[in-house]
């Protein structure tokens, strides 16, 4: 079992930054994949963006050039820093690990066996 803390979230006018953190139990985080999405109200969970444990990174359309995706493995921590935010990026954003896929972790939900809570990020215009 691995739990994963996020923190980080919090309101913000556009055009701001954020940094979201997500810390996980494992002590083996080296060797798993870890992902971010987001779900806005109304809206399914949407892939944000992975990074596998070499430290190789995806991103989606939406956030590319905005978000960056970094890990310290040292930490077992992934953070997410957002620049640039727009109203469209209010969302709870949920950070997830998977141990079968650690080098290219994925983009759906089923890539994934561990989620944390969800933090949420509020962008006003």
């Amino acid at each position: 079992q691995v739990q994963l803390e996020e923190s980080g979230g919090g309101s913000v006018q556009a055009g701001g930054s954020l940094r979201l953190s997500c810390a996980a139990s494992k002590r083996t985080f080296t060797s798993y994949g870890m992902g971010w999405f987001r779900q806005a109200p109304g809206k399914e969970r949407e892939f944000v963006a992975h990074v596998g444990w070499s430290g190789l990174t995806n991103y989606a359309d939406s956030v590319k050039g905005r978000f960056t995706l970094s890990r310290d493995n040292a930490r077992n921590t992934v953070y997410l820093q957002m620049n640039s935010l727009k109203p469209a990026d209010t969302a709870v954003y949920y950070c997830a690990i998977t141990p079968r896929r650690a080098e290219i972790p994925g983009t759906t939900d089923n890539d994934y066996d561990y989620w944390g809570q969800g933090t949420q990020v509020t962008v006003s215009s």
